[in-house]
């Protein structure tokens, strides 16, 4: 397991911005579950007058937490970053309930089996604001998805990603082989819109 630097304080400011993001995404709840753990990290998110779309140049990236949780699939079996050392890693928040998660849900699909396919990379969900783990595990099972889930109904998690706003769901974070943010979405994405920020860090 990687050692990671010590988790900086999330700025109040950060917080307050997260509220003036005007995009159409689901809105937020609040929901009581277990909660995910998030260690380090010197990643701190910041969306520049509120963009919902962001990109990190190589020599701009920032470590995040360490960042693990309950399996959704699999109660009692923890899953986290560190089960994909050296691989791409596209972490999508996402929640049965939320409309343009489950818009994009087949878009995470593709492109989790182009990742599968030699092995390079893997997309890896956390479901929040789910109260009942059967209808996120059913979504989960109609669907086809065979990527794992994190299961963070109060998205902890958000603190091992320096700060990305829990209010937004849909949010999609494309991390490098280094487990550092290239790519973040405030929004609904697609296919092409995801491969177009995964193939470029294959080849890093």
């Amino acid at each position: 397991m990687r050692t990671r630097p010590v988790l900086r304080t999330v700025l109040a400011a950060t917080a307050a911005a997260s509220l003036s993001f005007g995009i159409a995404a689901c809105g937020s709840d609040s929901t009581a579950g277990q909660d995910a753990v998030a260690i380090g990290g010197t990643f701190e998110f910041v969306s520049p007058g509120g963009q919902t779309e962001i990109t990190y140049d190589q020599a701009d990236r920032k470590q995040v937490g360490d960042l693990q949780g309950d399996s959704l699939m699999d109660p009692g079996k923890t899953v986290g970053l560190d089960d994909f050392d050296g691989k791409v890693v596209v972490l999508n928040a996402w929640g049965q309930w939320c409309g343009p998660c489950r818009s994009e849900s087949d878009d995470l699909e593709r492109v989790q089996e182009r990742l599968d396919k030699d092995g390079r990379g893997t997309v890896l969900g956390i479901n929040v604001r789910d109260p009942s783990r059967d209808k996120a595990q059913d979504f989960v099972t109609d669907n086809g998805i065979t990527y794992p889930s994190l299961y963070d109904p109060p998205f902890k998690s958000a603190l091992a990603l320096g700060g990305i706003p829990a209010s937004v769901i849909p949010t999609t974070v494309v991390l490098d082989k280094q487990h550092r943010p290239a790519k973040v979405f405030l929004r609904e994405i697609t296919e092409d819109d995801l491969w177009g920020a995964v193939e470029p860090l294959l080849g890093e």
